[in-house]
């Protein structure tokens, strides 16, 4: 019996987990009622949808007028308990073991969110439905894939639960590995290296097993794209450092950690010949334009989450990925998936997702604004009954627990794939920069930061990355937006920049409040080169993992010490005249 399992686990039909999707998305609207039913089914006796008063219904319109819809701050006591070691049903019928942490970069501190089987299946199922899709695309054979991927140490929380980030719950899974196989796309680099407890030894050595095994390397990839641009960045400073690894068969002294030295061991001996045609075709590159398919040339993509907040890190990929065409990566969250990515073909600023309406109950809350640009309070609608073109917040029911949860998200209805929606990443609904009746999104940032960005060009110099802050302590409040630089820029190019910045804020509020000086002059500050990897390590340094590291786009008043990190690194101010 366990061999016919294993069979089973080893043989992944691509054609047979297409049907099954197309058989989902094409009776959505029953299997979301049937999905919602089984959660209630195995959750309604919990101390926390009992006491809403369901009363053993497990229907749709009962559900929406008993139970609240909530964010993560209204769920946090009962959450804790759990964490605290409590087992009785509090948020689940059966106990929860596990528990991930989200990258809580806006807020400064991470969010604990439950973390169980049906989510790690869920996890397994958007895997294989992603890879099918994107196999018939871009079909690759028995190769290797180069992960720049991190785990996090898994901790015991006061109640004895395992705790990690949502990647490191599900990297430490057994049916990753099963599922990663049956994909023919093993890692290059062995679990020491992605279970090391030093992200710099383990990226370098990330760079070594992909080097080593540069003809078998079919895919390129990480949880986020900006892990991509850093390992390349990094490639740059330490390439001929590899090389001399790989030409003498020893592993470099800076890498210390016991068990990845031995498991390097195993895969380095002396390749004096990969190391002259390494060398040869790092030498000849121009600005390391094509570096990707330069060093790896059976690679068929790049594959990571490339939207939103990573939007801003797609050029730089780009100039590394020469023609390599660019896949986004699925979308979800810390508290669970939302939907696949069917049209691999999509660049990354075109990409829609497909819910899977097996995963979670969904529901849509319309972004509607009255006559004062407040937002009126909207009754959800259903997955089937969202209309095209509209944008709506997420509000989604898991089977860990979570019940009408906001996600915080902003997305827009860009098609539908039989029965169910295909969303496009708008921006998170709380990652604004507001002072009085301004409203710019992350979005709204990331073009202001791009239309400035390109007084840069002509010195060849770029924004390795930006964040930025509302300081309120002065009045009128202004915006601050702190820039790492790849080099040195004059005063007068830095001057320029700041006024553009300014002036690419166009939300009305923003501008009628700058001219009446309800909002102050924006400031352009700019840190000292490698702040931004201060900020990484110290956001690993709370017990983050580096794949789920999202550099924060706006620093919030309560974020002291991201602050104090930027602030104290600032090598130059400037203050806009866009307005004088």
């Amino acid at each position: 019996m366990k061999m016919i399992v294993e069979k089973i686990e080893n043989k992944f039909d691509a054609e047979e987990v297409i049907e099954d999707f197309e058989a989902l998305t094409k009776d959505a609207g029953r299997i979301q009622e049937e999905t919602l039913q089984k959660i209630l089914e195995e959750n309604g006796g919990t101390e926390y949808l009992k006491q809403w008063g369901l009363n053993g219904r497990t229907d749709a319109e009962t559900f929406k007028a008993c139970v609240p819809i909530v964010t993560h701050k209204d769920l946090e006591p009962y959450i804790q308990r759990i964490v605290d070691g409590d087992l009785s049903p509090i948020l689940t019928g059966k106990p929860i073991e596990t528990i991930s942490l989200s990258s809580g970069t806006t807020q400064g501190k991470p969010k604990f969110v439950p973390f169980n089987d049906e989510l790690m299946e869920s996890t397994m199922q958007i895997f294989k439905t992603s890879f099918a899709f994107r196999n018939r695309e871009f079909p690759i054979g028995n190769g290797k894939a180069l992960q720049f991927i991190y785990s996090s140490k898994q901790f015991k929380t006061k109640g004895g639960l395992a705790a990690g980030t949502a990647t490191t719950n599900v990297y430490r899974n057994a049916q990753f590995k099963k599922t990663m196989k049956a994909m023919s796309t093993p890692c290059c680099s062995p679990d020491e290296v992605i279970f090391g407890p030093d992200f710099q030894q383990s990226l370098y050595c990330h760079l070594l097993c992909g080097l080593i095994f540069r003809n078998e390397v079919q895919v390129v990839s990480s949880t986020f794209a900006h892990s991509i641009v850093h390992a390349f960045r990094t490639f740059e400073q330490v390439w001929e450092e590899l090389v001399v690894n790989i030409r003498e068969g020893v592993l470099s002294s800076r890498v210390t950690v016991p068990s990845i030295r031995l498991a390097m061991s195993k895969l380095l001996k002396p390749e004096p010949e990969l190391a002259d045609t390494i060398y040869s075709k790092c030498s000849s590159l121009s600005n390391w334009y094509g570096l990707i398919p330069e060093l790896f040339p059976n690679t068929k993509y790049i594959y990571g989450i490339m939207t939103g907040s990573m939007g801003p890190y797609l050029k730089k990929l780009r100039h590394y990925a020469g023609e390599l065409p660019l896949l986004s990566a699925d979308y979800g969250s810390s508290e669970g998936w939302v939907g696949v990515n069917i049209n691999p073909k999509f660049s990354p600023e075109m990409v829609t997702y497909a819910v899977l309406p097996n995963i979670g109950y969904f529901e849509f809350l319309p972004l509607e604004e009255n006559l004062n640009g407040m937002e009126k309070a909207n009754s959800p609608v259903g997955l089937t009954e969202v209309e095209l073109g509209e944008e709506y917040e997420i509000v989604f029911t898991n089977f860990a627990g979570l019940y009408r949860y906001r996600l915080g998200d902003v997305v827009k209805i860009k098609g539908f794939h039989n029965g169910t929606p295909e969303l496009q990443f708008v921006c998170r609904r709380n990652l604004l920069l507001s002072i009085n009746i301004d409203k710019n999104t992350e979005k709204d940032l990331q073009l202001a930061v791009e239309a400035a960005a390109k007084h840069l060009v002509d010195e060849k110099l770029e924004v390795v990355d930006f964040t930025s802050h509302v300081n309120i302590s002065a009045d009128p409040g202004h915006y601050v937006i702190f820039w790492e630089l790849s080099g040195e820029a004059t005063d007068e190019m830095l001057q320029d920049c700041c006024n553009c910045l300014d002036k690419s804020f166009i939300d009305a509020g923003y501008v009628s409040s700058r001219k009446v000086s309800a909002i102050g002059a924006l400031e352009l500050r700019i840190v000292k080169r490698g702040t931004f990897h201060k900020i990484l390590d110290h956001f690993v340094g709370l017990g983050g993992a580096v794949s789920q590291f999202k550099t924060p786009r706006c620093v919030g008043p309560k974020n002291s010490s991201l602050i104090q990190i930027l602030s104290s690194n600032v090598v130059k101010s400037y203050s806009s005249t866009a307005f004088c």
